[in-house]
């Protein structure tokens, strides 16, 4: 999962990943270092050094971590001597609770936010990919983040149908690490699975097999090992995850209105959030559903933008009656 954030006038200024390092002696703990520094020490530390995520499938884990994860950002984007507190907009998960939409609000105005808004992750999608949204046509999106894919229609500035599966690019890396693990007794961390799943990754077996060598540590010897991977297998390991992003896209075509799923079958779904990245999941969700599945410029800061345009756009959004 990464944090993404768009200042009016800047663009995105940051992007790195969610991830936090702290020591902890058993009161409070200490924060060490915060985002890209902290997702490179991840398997990399002393016991006493713990790398933690502290937003699981696009909420909030940790409250005091989260906080202070927010805080560092928030004086990296506005300036440490600003001392003007900015109006922030947050995309949140569509499925989340009353309770985790004001804990996000909390932390984030404990972070030092003058003001709080949420937006849900595809109604904020589908305005950064640049669909019309205000008309009374239908638009899919579907976002797969880190932690979660959601899928919605979205018409008339508003979410008409969606479903969310908390099956996201983090679930991906680890069912890599489990396949390896069962079929070549090979022991590898997140971080490789991640490179793995870039470098050679697929959603279906691709026409030209990629292969790569990877190292971990034997699970019998406990020494480390260098084993050669394809691309094919890594298809195989991914089954299973994407077969819950295709029933959360099936499940949401489902229950649109036959108006809107005409308009959908003609424009198609866009696909926003990293893993839109895995190569050939728009074919994949094409052949699975029948809609043609493309996948949006940019896909990484769609949301992100969305939720910029959102809060220039608040007044004229709110008047469709939603609030999120």
């Amino acid at each position: 999962m990464n944090i993404l954030v768009h200042v009016q006038g800047k663009g995105i200024i940051i992007q790195e990943p969610s991830v936090v390092a702290i020591t902890d002696d058993g009161t409070r703990p200490k924060i060490v270092e915060i985002g890209r520094a902290a997702r490179d020490m991840y398997g990399r530390t002393p016991e006493m050094l713990e790398v933690v995520r502290p937003l699981r499938n696009g909420v909030i884990a940790d409250y005091f971590v989260t906080e202070t994860m927010l805080r560092h950002f928030i004086q990296k984007s506005v300036g440490a001597l600003n001392f003007r507190r900015p109006t922030v907009m947050i995309s949140v998960p569509y499925g989340v609770t009353s309770v985790e939409k004001r804990a996000v609000r909390e932390a984030a105005m404990n972070a030092g936010a003058r003001e709080v808004f949420l937006i849900a992750q595809p109604r904020a999608a589908s305005i950064g990919v640049g669909l019309p949204v205000g008309t009374a046509t239908g638009n899919m999106v579907v976002g797969l983040g880190g932690g979660s894919t959601e899928a919605a229609v979205v018409s008339v500035n508003d979410i008409v149908c969606a479903e969310s599966v908390r099956v996201g690019g983090v679930h991906f890396d680890e069912a890599i690490v489990s396949f390896v693990r069962k079929k070549f007794n090979l022991v590898i961390g997140e971080p490789t699975a991640e490179a793995i799943k870039i470098k050679i990754g697929a959603a279906v077996e691709p026409a030209e097999r990629q292969e790569m060598e990877v190292q971990g540590r034997d699970q019998v010897t406990g020494l480390p090992r260098t084993v050669n991977i394809n691309s094919s297998e890594i298809a195989e390991a991914l089954s299973e995850p994407l077969d819950a992003v295709i029933s959360v896209v099936r499940a949401v075509l489902s229950k649109t209105p036959p108006e809107l799923a005409s308009d959908i079958i003609d424009r198609g779904m866009a696909l926003t959030g990293g893993g839109a990245l895995l190569r050939e999941i728009d074919t994949l969700l094409t052949t699975a559903t029948g809609v043609p599945a493309y996948v949006a410029d940019n896909p990484l800061a769609c949301t992100a933008l969305g939720a910029a345009r959102a809060l220039a756009d608040w007044a004229v959004l709110q008047r469709s009656g939603s609030n999120f």
